[in-house]
């Protein structure tokens, strides 16, 4: 039986180290990105981007004053057992999420959208956001990820329904041009990490998108091969704008353009765009039935080797 005091922990653990610490697959993109850029600006906001989050690590800061949205994924064994049931992980979540908040890994940002009602501890209606997958076995995996208020609510996040007709190049046309458009409202923070969702209805695609730029990791393709050329031509494209680190100009706009996908109906394809911040922040534990946690580099949210 997995314990509450378990699972306090693993959830803790896992905002706090989101919120400080830099994945590792994101700090070697910017490792790359520093060695691709050609710009003596762009280099020089690259580089003190990196050393800032470096030292974020060390004293225990944000690695971002925006800790935006708190958005868990959980994932849940079928013979998983809980101590007090499974309504216990989300009563479990929301109260971590105000520990964390009042210990300022959190800012206060969540609020009542119509009145501005704030009651302090990033807990409401709906928030924070929580997904769960039954898979199988007998362990629990808990992903945290902090979605930014520039990314989110001024012009990264985007959809779009293409013809059916236009096939790829209407969807590629739809990604660059929503990429331009919201580079454009100076709201996200190039370089980007891009989620794209593709095809179900408009709901789905855009879950697809927020998934696809906050839980794959920086370097990872799609195993389907359509998908991840894709993937690696839009990328390509996209670093094509000359965008650059916060719109100054620059070789890398996008660090990377993760894509997933659902069926469609033949009368047209949604397209969302869910634009990362360049820290990419998350946080993951997996918790075993013995009630030992293994801190997890990246989320294993889909379930399949990538390469």
């Amino acid at each position: 039986m997995i314990r509450k005091e378990t699972l306090e922990s693993a959830v803790f653990d896992a905002i706090r180290r989101g919120t400080t610490i830099l994945p590792e697959d994101v700090k070697s993109a910017f490792e790359r990105a520093i060695c691709k850029e050609t710009s003596k600006t762009a280099r020089f906001g690259l580089e003190k981007t990196l050393e800032s989050m470096n030292l974020s690590k060390q004293r225990d800061n944000l690695l971002c004053a925006d800790t935006g949205w708190p958005i868990f994924y959980v994932k849940v064994g079928e013979e998983c057992v809980v101590e007090g049931g499974f309504t216990e992980i989300e009563k479990i979540i929301k109260e971590q999420v105000a520990k964390a908040t009042h210990a300022g890994y959190l800012r206060k940002t969540m609020k009542h959208p119509l009145t501005g009602a704030d009651p302090g501890n990033n807990i409401g209606m709906n928030i924070p956001g929580i997904t769960y997958k039954l898979v199988k076995g007998n362990e629990l995996e808990i992903a945290y990820v902090a979605k930014g208020g520039g990314s989110e609510c001024f012009g990264g996040t985007r959809h779009r329904m293409v013809a059916f007709a236009d096939g790829i190049a209407g969807i590629k046309k739809c990604v660059i041009e929503n990429f331009i458009a919201a580079s454009k409202a100076g709201a996200i923070c190039p370089p980007s990490v891009l989620g794209i969702g593709i095809g179900g209805t408009a709901n789905m695609a855009a879950n697809l998108a927020k998934e696809a730029a906050c839980l794959r990791t920086v370097g990872s393709h799609h195993p389907e091969t359509d998908i991840r050329n894709l993937e690696i031509e839009l990328c390509e494209a996209i670093n094509e704008l000359g965008v650059g680190i916060l719109g100054a100009g620059g070789k890398v706009s996008v660090l990377a353009v993760n894509i997933e996908y659902a069926y469609t109906h033949i009368a047209g394809i949604a397209v969302a765009m869910s634009s990362n911040c360049m820290v990419a922040r998350r946080g993951a534990n997996l918790i075993k039935a013995d009630n030992t946690i293994i801190p997890l580099k990246a989320p294993n949210w889909f379930d399949r080797e990538e390469n």
